[in-house]
């Protein structure tokens, strides 16, 4: 499918770009756009606008293949869809890859290419900031669109403390689920990833009490966040350590039947979209004894945040609605306690319900 989705270009008419635009299972609309005068190579997904628009970050990634790239957006665009109906928006699911690497291809004049490609979507998509993207790139890109959200320009700003806000929420009900009271007082807390997340992750949880061990391949950013949190242990990988809670906050994927036997935390949650392979590694942790919060629901802050600029939300109601992630991981959890289902498959229950009732009142 991937291949004949790549192998099958056609241009849009009135398009200056080659653009690939077929219907991919399980998706509304999938494009590629290839520009040689800047170097763009992208792919925007739209998985599923039942509920609304939709909204999901560009993520700027050097993938080694065209094939690895559209895999990853399919995915992260599907995630979307249960990431806005588990929270209760009124977006629909998308995302979209920047293929290439952030450092050395970005540039004003690719960004403004990429903003055009996004225009042509007409608001049936609308982006923001991902891995490799910045709120100043989204002020680039929002120089040829209006639909984009999350711009230093007139907008709400880089998402980072609020995806890492919710993630603790999250962190922090589960922890007192399993724990009791204390929470994540006194627990080791391993994160993985000291980027725009995970650096506000730490800072939340070192003033919570946790002991924090950190991971990420960049080396400038570990000294960072451990020089502003010197108590913070850095390591090499964080997975397999000795810790409570395991908090993937970098690329997904990192959860799969080879690593999951080496997982020695009780509870899973993080930022990273996709964390898991596949669903068959939901029922591994649960027989392992891991609790896995679903990343749609923990990492849904940056979202909520985002989204205000298309639902109106004012800043105390955004808080609000991001702190309640709490109380929905608490309720999830209890809906899964008998363990006749997982807490993914209690998350996914709801979505379906909501997405079903949108579909039922939108035909």
């Amino acid at each position: 499918m991937c291949a004949a989705l790549l192998d099958g270009p056609r241009v849009a008419e009135g398009s200056p770009f080659e653009i690939i635009d077929e219907h991919t299972s399980g998706h509304e609309r999938v494009r590629m756009v290839r520009d040689k005068e800047t170097g763009l190579k992208a792919i925007v997904a739209i998985h599923n606008s039942s509920l609304g628009p939709a909204l999901g970050g560009t993520r700027f990634f050097p993938y080694q293949r065209e094939a690895e790239a559209l895999t990853d957006v399919l995915r992260l665009s599907e995630g979307m869809t249960l990431k806005a109906a588990a929270a209760g928006l009124p977006l629909g699911g998308g995302k979209a890859v920047i293929i290439g690497d952030p450092h050395t291809d970005k540039s004003p004049e690719l960004l403004r290419a990429y903003g055009q490609f996004v225009h042509a979507f007409g608001g049936d998509y609308i982006t923001a900031g991902d891995v490799g993207t910045t709120a100043a790139d989204m002020d680039v890109i929002g120089s040829q669109t209006p639909w984009v959200v999350g711009r230093n320009a007139g907008g709400s700003g880089d998402s980072g403390y609020s995806t890492a806000f919710g993630v603790f929420v999250a962190m922090q009900a589960a922890a007192v689920y399993v724990w009791g009271s204390q929470g994540l007082a006194g627990r080791r807390v391993g994160v993985e990833g000291a980027g725009k997340v995970g650096s506000q992750l730490v800072r939340l949880l070192v003033d919570a009490g946790a002991d924090v061990v950190l991971a990420d391949r960049d080396p400038m950013a570990l000294q960072r966040v451990s020089g502003t949190h010197p108590g913070t242990d850095v390591t090499d990988r964080v997975l397999d350590q000795d810790i409570d809670v395991y908090a993937p906050c970098a690329m997904g994927g990192t959860l799969n039947p080879k690593t999951i036997p080496a997982v020695r935390a009780r509870i899973v949650c993080g930022a990273a979209n996709n964390q898991l392979l596949d669903t068959d590694c939901e029922e591994q942790l649960q027989s392992a004894g891991i609790l896995w919060v679903p990343d749609y629901v923990a990492n849904a802050g940056g979202l909520i945040q985002v989204s205000s600029e298309v639902t109106d939300l004012g800043t105390e109601e955004v808080t609000d609605r991001i702190a309640k992630i709490g109380p929905a991981v608490t309720g999830m959890l209890e809906a899964a306690g008998d363990g006749s289902q997982t807490p993914a498959q209690a998350a996914r229950e709801l979505v379906l319900r909501r997405l079903s009732e949108a579909k039922g009142h939108n035909s």
